[in-house]
C-alpha cells in the first residue's frame, strides 16, 4: 500500500493487519502523517523511518508520497454473498467492470463506488487489471471499504445474478434509454462497465437486462470509463435515495 490517503485508510479500516509502515526520511510535517503515525502506534505497527534512496528503492508506484506500508492481502469475498440483502437489509447495489485494464482508471472508478455506496465490485480475473499498489493509491483508501470478487467470467456472473432477482445495467454510448431514466435504480441492481474504448464486450452486452447510455451535449462523443462510472454511480445511487 502507498500514498498517504491509502495507508491512512488501510489502518484506520483495521479490516487486515498490517506488518510495517515505512516513512521517507525527509518528509515535511504534515497532519495526515501525524494521523498515520498515531494509528500506528494505536493498532502496535512498526513504524520505520528510511532514506529516500531506499524509499524509492521499494516503492511500486510513481509519487508514494514518501509513505508506504506492508500488510495483509485483501479479502476476496464469495460471489454469491454479493447477491444477498446487506446486514441492514439493503438490496444489492453492484458494479462489475468488463475489462478496464489501466490502473488509474480502476483506482479511481473503486473510488467513486465506495463514495456511492457500492455494496460489492465483481471484476474479471483475466485480461483486465488487478488491484495493485497503484490501483490502491488511486482508489485512495476506497479498497479498505468495499467488497470485492472475481470471477472467471462476467457472462456467467450476469446469468448467475438474473437468476437471484439482480437486474444487470450495462453503459454503452449505444444504449437505448439515459441513465437518469433507469426505472430500476432503487431494485437490486448491478452496474455493468465497460473497457476504455471498446466498451462493453459482445457476450456482456447480450446478458445484460438493459443497456443505457449517459446524455452528451458536448463536441466530443464520449467520456472516460472513470468519469461515465462517476456519473452513472451517482445516478443510481440518487434513485436509491
Amino acid at each position: 500500500m502507498e500514498g498517504r490517503q491509502a495507508v491512512r485508510e488501510l489502518l484506520l479500516a483495521g479490516t487486515r493487519r498490517t506488518r510495517e509502515v515505512l516513512l521517507a526520511g525527509d518528509l515535511d510535517p504534515a497532519p495526515i502523517l501525524d494521523d498515520i503515525i498515531d494509528l500506528a502506534d494505536e493498532a502496535k505497527v512498526p513504524i520505520r523511518e528510511v532514506t529516500r534512496n531506499k524509499f524509492e528503492n521499494l516503492a511500486r508506484t510513481e509519487s508514494p508520497q514518501g509513505v508506504l506500508a506492508l500488510a495483509q492481502p485483501l479479502r476476496e469475498y464469495d460471489f454469491e454473498d454479493l447477491l444477498a440483502p446487506n446486514a441492514d437489509g439493503s438490496d444489492p447495489f453492484l458494479l462489475l467492470l468488463d475489462g478496464v485494464t489501466d490502473p488509474g482508471n480502476l483506482g479511481a472508478i473503486l473510488r467513486s463506488a465506495e463514495c456511492a455506496g457500492v455494496t460489492g465490485v465483481i471484476l474479471p480475473r483475466h485480461r483486465a487489471a488487478g488491484v495493485t499498489a497503484t490501483v490502491a493509491k488511486a482508489a485512495a483508501g476506497a479498497i479498505e471499504h468495499l467488497r470485492m470478487t472475481r470471477v472467471a467470467g462476467l457472462p456467467w456472473a450476469l446469468t448467475r445474478m438474473a437468476e437471484a432477482g439482480v437486474w444487470s445495467v450495462g453503459l454503452d454510448a449505444g444504449g437505448d434509454a439515459a441513465i437518469h431514466r433507469l426505472s430500476v435504480a432503487d431494485q437490486p441492481v448491478a452496474l455493468v462497465m465497460g473497457a476504455e474504448g471498446a466498451g462493453l464486450s459482445r457476450l456482456v452486452r447480450e446478458r445484460c437486462d438493459t443497456i443505457v447510455h449517459i446524455p452528451l451535449a458536448g463536441v466530443l462523443g464520449s467520456l472516460n470509463v472513470s468519469a461515465a462510472a462517476a456519473v452513472a454511480l451517482f445516478e443510481v445511487a440518487r434513485h436509491r435515495n
